[in-house]
């Protein structure tokens, strides 16, 4: 009977370390689960907040020369017309794969990488190279007859005839100027209004020649930019652009070069009212007026 009463405490005894070592596991696991999904909510969250803070491409470079930020309804097309650059330029110098996948905000270069440092610095040097040696020989040329003179008022006057060296620099300055041809020969039925008529618009028929006004680059040829039907766009140096719009039948390619009163199209009504042709000069990307380039008829 004792042993039987011993065995029987001692069971009791072992059965309650079993209940108890069962509720101690399970009070263990349980906080190693929550803690697993507070991690992983937290995790989520965090990734969330991070992808809702990061960063649009180029926005440090927002406001600096020689880029240029996205605003809605923009497309390269219409920025390359605007910074006087060609879409497929702005497209490789910021390595965009997709050029359709542009963001409001995002901050795109429109200028060569090296363009606003290594051209800006030649352009300089030309500049005070060929200024300095302007003033070098005025310098050279001016002092000489008065010494000569003994400093007479009267020798002084034919200093005075130095006075053509900034012939020089004018044949520089022109030097990027275009020699413009009228694109078409319709008459002139809408003209230049930098808030409503960014250009000339000539009349004619449908099919009419549409020609180049001078020598240059097709560097858009399509139907992308809204408002301009079948558009082409010239680049003739890195200062002026030319574009011609609402054609019916494009005749040239992108990257085709071409020459002054070269057909380029076909007149029409794409994206127009009527047929016509409306023709663009644009410097470095601004809208001007074509009469102060093409010639009176």
């Amino acid at each position: 009977m004792l042993v039987s009463r011993s065995l029987g405490a001692w069971g009791s005894v072992v059965l309650a370390g079993m209940v108890l070592a069962g509720c101690s596991s399970q009070v263990n696991r349980a906080p190693v689960e929550d803690r697993g999904t507070t991690s992983t909510s937290t995790s989520s969250s965090s990734s969330a907040g991070s992808a809702a803070v990061k960063p649009l491409p180029g926005v440090e470079n927002a406001g600096k020369p020689g880029y240029y930020t996205i605003k809605p309804g923009d497309t390269l097309i219409r920025i390359g017309l605007e910074t006087g650059q060609s879409w497929k330029d702005i497209a490789r110098w910021n390595n965009l794969e997709n050029p359709n996948l542009i963001e409001v905000g995002q901050v795109v270069r429109v200028v060569p990488p090296t363009s606003s440092t290594a051209s800006g610095s030649d352009s300089g040097s030309t500049r005070s190279t060929a200024s300095s040696s302007t003033s070098s020989s005025t310098v050279v040329a001016t002092p000489l007859p008065p010494a000569v003179a003994g400093g007479s008022t009267s020798t002084a006057t034919p200093a005075a005839t130095p006075a053509p060296a900034p012939a020089p620099a004018a044949a520089a300055k022109g030097a990027d100027d275009v020699d413009f041809m009228w694109p078409a020969s319709g008459s002139l039925i809408a003209g230049f209004d930098e808030a409503r008529n960014k250009g000339y618009d000539i009349a004619g028929k449908a099919g009419d020649p549409v020609v180049a006004a001078a020598d240059g680059r097709v560097v858009y040829a399509g139907a992308g930019l809204r408002g301009y039907g079948n558009l082409i766009i010239l680049k003739h140096n890195n200062t002026y652009l030319t574009a011609y719009a609402h054609n019916q039948t494009l005749l040239v390619k992108e990257d085709q070069s071409v020459r002054k009163g070269q057909k380029i199209a076909e007149m029409g009504s794409t994206d127009a009212d009527r047929v016509k042709l409306h023709f663009e000069v644009r410097r470095q990307g601004k809208p001007v007026d074509p009469s102060r380039y093409l010639p009176s008829r």
